[in-house]
């Protein structure tokens, strides 16, 4: 692999960054300062240090993000800000994308990751990987219509979903919904389903993430290792 893409790779510097820092001599390669940003490096047996910092090969990258309002859980959009653009360029060019997707005003933990098979099992129905959202709603919910959320409601389109749970704040408003399922704007449309409308959305939980108390509304952070190992167990 070349040093540069190296770099590119383990979200350490953009190609230019790269190309910069060798020629002055803040590149090292087994401790040697790198005569070229094109060099070839065998990443599982060459140590980089890049200005003064060792290196960490990993195949993939996993971020959590708390969505903020307005942007679209896309790569790209003609129209809207996508998630992808809170992020700086040397993470922008690994590839990454949305682990699932939230509505452009829900907000809350996503998962941001270039490794595809993970993804495809996390967001597998098979595997009922959960996922919780903090809501409130227009109208006061009864135990009865708490109770038909339980059992799996019919959307208009005649779709029948799988059970979800539902837990009620004392107000009746408002409360948390877990969800095995993710079928588009689900828990709005099973709210319509009960002649009521979502004023707030925010998912708290994916699998085993839940989203950090201090990770403020549009920052991110890469994974622990301790997430990641959970996270990759989850999708086992």
């Amino acid at each position: 692999m070349r040093l540069d893409k190296f770099l590119t790779v383990t979200a350490t510097a953009t190609r230019s960054e790269a190309a910069r820092a060798v020629r002055a001599d803040a590149v090292l390669v087994n401790g040697v300062p790198a005569k070229s940003a094109s060099v070839h490096i065998d990443p599982e047996r060459d140590t980089v240090e890049f200005c003064g910092k060792p290196v960490v090969y990993r195949a993939h990258h996993y971020i959590i993000l708390n969505k903020p309002e307005g942007y679209v859980s896309a790569t790209e959009d003609g129209k809207d800000p996508t998630v992808l653009e809170l992020l700086p360029p040397k993470y922008t060019a690994l590839g990454l994308f949305p682990c699932g997707r939230l509505d452009k005003n829900t907000k809350g933990l996503m998962l941001l990751t270039d490794d595809g098979d993970l993804a495809h099992r996390l967001l597998s129905p098979r595997r009922h990987v959960a996922k919780r959202y903090y809501f409130r709603v227009k109208f006061p919910l009864t135990e009865a219509e708490c109770a038909r959320f339980r059992d799996g409601l019919v959307l208009e389109d005649g779709y029948e979903t799988k059970p979800a749970d539902i837990e009620l704040s004392p107000d009746m408003t408002s409360g948390v919904i877990t969800l095995i399922e993710g079928k588009y704007h689900q828990i709005k449309r099973m709210m319509l389903a009960l002649h009521n409308q979502i004023t707030h959305l925010e998912r708290i939980s994916f699998g085993p993430l839940t989203l950090p108390s201090d990770l403020t509304r549009g920052a991110w952070r890469e994974l622990t290792s301790e997430e990641e190992a959970l996270l990759l167990a989850a999708a086992k």
